[in-house]
C-alpha cells in the first residue's frame, strides 16, 4: 500500500486511490444497509448522497481518468499541469466526503460538488489538448473522445437540480428526470465508452484494429442507442406508448451494436486474453452487460416500467448490477492490463461471491415485494453479509502492491 519510488498522483498510486475510494463506498453501503441491524448516529438520507458521491465520483472517475491518463504520455508541461488537476480535483472529493454525511446537500457540499463538475470539465480539455493518439490508435482516441463529451452532457442534470428546486421543488416529476438524466449519461454513456474505448485501444495495440465500416456501424448505433434509451427513464411518468416504442428501439440499437462489437472481440479472445482469470473475468462481464442490456430493453415495456418504478429494489438492483457488475470489473482489468493494479484470484471470487449474493438478495426483496412471497428474517444479516465479501476483496486487492507484468 506504500507509494514506493513514485509521487502520490502516478498512475499507481492514483490507481491504488481510485480502489480505495470504492471500498470507502462499499463501507458507506454495509452501514447503510445497517439502519435496521446496528445503532448507527448518522443521517440516512445524507449518508445516501456521500454513497453514491464517492462511488461514481472518487472510484469511477478517479479510476477512468487514470486509466486514460495511463495509456497516453503526456508532454513535460502536461505532466505538470494534470498535477494541479488531479490535486484540485482530490480536494473537491474531500470536500464532499466531509460535507454530505453531515448536512445532505448544502452549501459546502453542493460547492464541492460545482467544483468537482469544473475539474471533470477541466480533464476533458487536458484530454484534447495533451493526450494525444498515435496513428493507430485513432479508434479509441475517437470513442474515448465522445466519452467524455457525454460525460460533459451529463452534468446538465446537476446544473439543472438548482433551478428545479427553486422553481417545482423536489418532489416534481422533472427533480426526478434530472437525476434519471445525469445517471444515464453517466452509466450508458461516458462510463460504457471510455471502457470500449480501453478495449479498442488494446486491439489495436495487437494490431487489430476493427475494419472502420464496423467501428462506423457499430458506433452508430451505440450512439443512437444511448440517446433514444435515455426515454426510458422518463416511462414511470406514463407517457404516450410512442415513448416506448422509441425507448425500446434505443434499447435494442445499444444491444446490436455491443453485439457487434462483442462478436469481433471473440473471435480475437485467445490472444487478447491469455491467463485463464482474464478471459473468466472477460466473460462474466460480457454476461453482466448482456443481462444489463436485457433488463434495459424490458423496461420499454408498460407493465414492466411500472414494475420498476413501483417496487424501487429493482431499480437499486439493476443499478448496482451495471456498476459492480460491468464498469467496475471493466475499470479493474484496464488497470490490470496497464499493471496499475494486481487482482488476485481470492479477491476475484470474494467480490463474485459477494456481488452475485447481493444482488439476488435485493432482487428478491424486490420480487418478494410484487408477488407477495415471504422475505425470511435473517435476509437483512445475508445482506450485509454478501456486501462485506465485497469490502474484503476490495481490501485485499490494495494490501498487494502491483507488479511490473500483466496479471
Amino acid at each position: 500500500m506504500g507509494l514506493g519510488r513514485h509521487g502520490f498522483d502516478h498512475p499507481k498510486n492514483q490507481a491504488s486511490l481510485a480502489v480505495g475510494f470504492l471500498l470507502l463506498s462499499v463501507v458507506l453501503g454495509l452501514v447503510l444497509r445497517g439502519f435496521t441491524l446496528f445503532p448507527v448516529s448518522f443521517t440516512y438520507k445524507y449518508l445516501v448522497h456521500t454513497h453514491s458521491h464517492i462511488a461514481l465520483l472518487g472510484w469511477a472517475y478517479l479510476g477512468l481518468t487514470t486509466v486514460l491518463y495511463a495509456l497516453y504520455q503526456p508532454t513535460e508541461s502536461g505532466v505538470r499541469k494534470y498535477r494541479i488537476l488531479f490535486w484540485f480535483t482530490q480536494t473537491t472529493l474531500l470536500g464532499m466526503l466531509l460535507t454530505f454525511p453531515w448536512h445532505g446537500y448544502a452549501l459546502g457540499s453542493i460547492l464541492f460538488s460545482t467544483l468537482f463538475l469544473f475539474a471533470s470539465y477541466g480533464f476533458f480539455w487536458f484530454f484534447l489538448r495533451y493526450l494525444k493518439p498515435g496513428k493507430t490508435h485513432a479508434q479509441s482516441h475517437r470513442t474515448f473522445k465522445a466519452a467524455l463529451g457525454y460525460m460533459v452532457l451529463s452534468s446538465a442534470g446537476p446544473w439543472a437540480l438548482g433551478a428545479i428546486m427553486g422553481t417545482l421543488g423536489p418532489t416534481s416529476n422533472w427533480y426526478r428526470m434530472a437525476i434519471y438524466f445525469y445517471l444515464h449519461f453517466q452509466y450508458n454513456a461516458w462510463m460504457l465508452l471510455a471502457l470500449l474505448g480501453v478495449l479498442l485501444y488494446f486491439l489495436e495495440e495487437q494490431g487489430w484494429p476493427l475494419p472502420k465500416r464496423i467501428y462506423r456501424v457499430a458506433l452508430g448505433l451505440i450512439h443512437a442507442g444511448i440517446f433514444l434509451s435515455l426515454l426510458l427513464s422518463a416511462l414511470w411518468t406514463d407517457p404516450p406508448r410512442v415513448l416506448n416504442v422509441l425507448g425500446g428501439v434505443g434499447a435494442l440499437a445499444s444491444l446490436v451494436g455491443l453485439g457487434v462489437l462483442g462478436y469481433w472481440v471473440w473471435e480475437k479472445r485467445r490472444q487478447l486474453f491469455e491467463p485463464s482469470v482474464q478471459k473468466f473475468v472477460a466473460a462474466a462481464i460480457a454476461g453482466a452487460l448482456g443481462f444489463k442490456l436485457l433488463l434495459q430493453t424490458l423496461t420499454a415495456l408498460p407493465y414492466f416500467a411500472t414494475l420498476a418504478a413501483t417496487h424501487l429494489d429493482f431499480t437499486i438492483g439493476y443499478l448496482h448490477w451495471t456498476f459492480l457488475g460491468v464498469i467496475s470489473p471493466g475499470i479493474g482489468m484496464a488497470m490490470g492490463y496497464q499493471s496499475l493494479l494486481k487482482f488476485r484470484k481470492p479477491a476475484i471470487w470474494l467480490y463474485g461471491v459477494g456481488f452475485l449474493g447481493s444482488e439476488a438478495l435485493i432482487f428478491y426483496r424486490g420480487a418478494a415485494a410484487w408477488l407477495r412471497l415471504p422475505v425470511p428474517e435473517g435476509h437483512p444479516y445475508a445482506l450485509w453479509g454478501t456486501s462485506a465479501l465485497m469490502a474484503l476483496a476490495l481490501l485485499l486487492v490494495l494490501v498487494h502492491p502491483p507488479k511490473t507484468t500483466r496479471p
